[in-house]
């Protein structure tokens, strides 16, 4: 079983989701395993990060501009090749431990949501495994 969370996201940008599946942790009583952050789209991606300084998200938002432009050239109909392109350099997913019922972050990190084309509403499914 998971749960699903839907983000509503803006045009680009980092969402911290940390909180609502540490709520998601708590409620499934899961207090020694692992939990998995997942979004079946492919155009945002899933991030563990910095979530002290916002000027860390400014920074990595620049980055993968200029990694994964927009380009004229590009094919897809749709026009957001970039963000597909993102996508795929940030991954769909990240897996946490979780012990004494709670999630394990460095003390800086946070779990982020990351949309490269919105905005839009976006599920991110969660799930906790007991082990």
């Amino acid at each position: 079983m998971y749960i699903t969370l839907q983000i509503h996201t803006e045009r680009e940008g980092f969402t911290d989701i940390t909180e609502k599946v540490q709520k998601i942790v708590r409620g499934m009583n899961v207090t020694e395993g692992i939990c998995t952050i997942f979004t079946p789209h492919t155009t945002c991606g899933v991030t563990l990060n910095e979530n002290a300084d916002p000027d860390v998200q400014h920074d990595l938002r620049i980055s993968f501009s200029e990694a994964f432009p927009i380009d004229r050239r590009f094919r897809h109909m749709e026009g957001n090749s970039h963000a597909h392109a993102r996508s795929s350099a940030m991954g769909s997913s990240a897996t946490v431990i979780i012990e004494d019922g709670k999630i394990v972050l460095g003390i800086w990190q946070g779990i982020y949501l990351v949309e490269f084309d919105g905005p839009r509403t976006r599920n991110v499914l969660v799930k906790c495994i007991a082990g």
